[in-house]
């Protein structure tokens, strides 16, 4: 079925792989490694190895082609569906309390991306 009704998103969403690293924002265990399947200025889809419950926080490090340093960011789960039984889920992320300058840095690669494929 496709979504019929308007546009909820924000900001343009792109098709884009970086690696992400993330964990319970509230737990001290090891992070997991993964990588996007798409993303904007606001959030992201990402692929993870277990569902977390809506309104969980995520401590995220990710990976973008501009910048040489990863970037520490707090991701607030909207929702994780199960793609393939007990191990892949596809969750969906909202960034919070964006610093001015990453949020520039993330239109800005944005805005590349949908360069390139135009």
């Amino acid at each position: 079925m496709v979504h019929q009704g308007p546009e909820k998103r924000r900001y343009p969403r792109i098709k884009a792989s970086f690696v992400v690293s993330y964990r319970p924002l509230e737990k001290e265990e090891a992070a997991d490694l993964s990588q996007t399947k798409n993303f904007s200025q606001g959030g992201m889809l990402l692929t993870t190895n277990r569902a977390f419950p809506e309104g969980t926080f995520l401590k995220m490090f990710i990976r973008l082609p501009l910048l040489r340093d990863k970037i520490n960011l707090i991701g607030k789960v909207l929702e994780s569906k199960e793609v393939v039984k007990n191990l892949i889920y596809e969750t969906r992320i909202v960034f919070q309390n964006l610093e001015e300058e990453i949020e520039r840095v993330f239109k800005e690669t944005v805005e590349k991306f949908i360069g390139r494929n135009s």
